[in-house]
């Protein structure tokens, strides 16, 4: 089975979080926050700030890893295991700008577009947007339905995951 490591990043400021369209390739047409693969001799936060970066222009200052999600899923027809870690930053400079693969939007909490996102986003999404931290394992169909999932609150993450 193929493994991918992946960073992903949500901006928060007040009750609101920044979403980022994806406008090309995997994800395509769907809400997001940034991200992307953990390049060879990139630590997991290095490669989140450089997506972040790339995605819409902004650098990460104050951040927290507030998940760790394990997908046991297809990936261009491939059973792959991808095992993303999520952050939140609270704090960053730039402003959020559309690039050639993002384009970012502010949504307030209460106006989360999940009918727009990936299936599984409505299962641990509100829970790290409200402050905990979870560890989760979804396993996914070749049409990206969830078989099953577990999600479990956790005090902290070991960083050698």
């Amino acid at each position: 089975m193929n493994t991918k490591v992946l960073s992903l990043l949500f901006l928060r400021r007040d009750n609101q979080v920044l979403l980022a369209m994806k406008k090309r390739g995997f994800g395509e047409g769907r809400w997001n926050g940034v991200g992307g693969k953990v390049e060879n001799g990139e630590s997991i936060e290095q490669a989140m700030i450089r997506e972040t970066e790339e995605e819409i222009g902004i650098t990460p200052t104050a951040y927290e890893k507030v998940a760790d999600i394990r997908f046991d899923e297809y990936f261009k027809g491939e059973p792959t295991l991808m095992h993303v870690h999520v952050f939140v930053a609270t704090s960053w400079t730039g402003e959020p700008v559309e690039s050639e693969e993002m384009a970012p939007k502010w949504f307030t909490l209460d106006q989360i577009p999940y009918d727009h996102m990936w299936s599984d986003d409505p299962f641990w999404l509100p829970q790290v947007l409200d402050g905990r931290k979870i560890s989760a394992d979804f396993k996914l169909d070749a049409s990206d339905v969830i078989l099953n999932h577990t999600i479990k609150t956790v005090v902290g993450f070991n960083e050698e995951q």
